[in-house]
């Protein structure tokens, strides 16, 4: 099978975990344990969140006052060749020789009429108290939300529209390689009006299980797989009367509220890419991943299941 892993954010980097590179690199070297035997049977394409990561370099930028902060697509870019290279190096550490990895840097195209950009509601970077949130409004003029229990920043998230490397990225597969890439939701780019090639950044983060869709998608995988930290979709959850969604149509599955912060962006690409492909995608924990291949656990859904608990 050809399959689309989309490791979520937190299961690189677990919620309220220091930033630091050696916690980074034992979760990612954690994760490719996970991962490493999957590829011995299927082509695995890989993708990640960076939430956490690229607002915590807007974070540092913005501390050195000697020079501009770097704008979101930079720092996205520069998470990408970050967690990607982790994300290669331990893979390549569990695999044979003969099975290469590669990084690639992906553009992904955005509307810049998306309204998505007077509305910003990704979140990125640490989370923070009150008192702190407040301060670093004032200092930055940042834009902040709950998450849980503790504030967040918010950035522009715009709808991926095309990715820009979809060809390099289709001929490594045929090669044999384990692709990394639309890393953090790809780098979000426009094109410059009036040509078909040349492109600008823009200040955005894209959803990385949105743009994992497309992905999926474009490279005709038989399987997209959301990897995160809980162990699938659940009804009230965070409730005494919390279970969870084993099988699920699109269908069922828009009849539902989900925390856009949450799992309303892994629900919302699920059901693309089914009602797309008339094939499967799976949402639940990084270490469930062989049973979420196979069908056994998570959250499943498929074109003809139904809703269940």
């Amino acid at each position: 099978m050809r399959i689309v892993i989309a490791l979520g954010g937190n299961a690189l980097l677990k919620r309220g975990d220091p930033m630091t590179a050696d916690i980074q690199r034992e979760n990612i070297r954690s994760v490719a344990g996970h991962i490493a035997p999957l590829a011995h049977e299927h082509e695995l394409i890989i993708s990640h969140g960076n939430g956490p990561q690229v607002g915590l370099l807007a974070l540092q930028a913005a501390c050195y006052t000697r020079v501009e902060p770097y704008p979101l697509d930079v720092l996205d870019a520069q998470t990408e060749g970050m967690i990607g290279y982790m994300i290669e190096q331990e893979l390549m550490n569990h695999l044979p020789h003969e099975r290469p990895c590669a990084t690639l840097l992906t553009m992904v195209e955005v509307d810049p009429r998306d309204p998505a950009f007077s509305n910003p509601a990704k979140f990125v970077g640490p989370v923070y108290g009150k008192e702190e949130m407040e301060r670093i409004s004032r200092e930055k003029g940042w834009i902040f939300r709950m998450d849980g229990d503790s504030w967040r920043r918010v950035v522009p998230s715009p709808n991926p529209c095309r990715i820009v490397e979809i060809m390099p990225i289709r001929l490594l597969i045929e090669k044999g390689v384990t692709v990394i890439c639309a890393g953090g939701g790809g780098i979000p780019v426009v094109r410059v009006p009036g040509t078909s090639q040349r492109f600008s950044g823009v200040e955005a983060v894209i959803d990385k299980d949105l743009a994992s869709a497309l992905l999926a998608r474009e490279v005709n995988a038989d399987l997209l797989v959301m990897a995160t930290d809980v162990d699938g979709v659940y009804l009230d959850w965070k409730t005494p009367r919390a279970r969870r969604i084993e099988h699920a149509t699109p269908g069922s599955l828009r009849k539902i509220d989900f925390a856009p912060g949450s799992m309303g962006p892994k629900v919302e690409a699920a059901c693309r890419f089914v009602e797309a492909t008339g094939k499967r995608a799976a949402i639940g924990a990084l270490e469930d991943i062989q049973e979420l291949v196979s069908g056994d656990a998570g959250t499943q859904v498929t074109p003809g299941s139904s809703a269940g608990g």
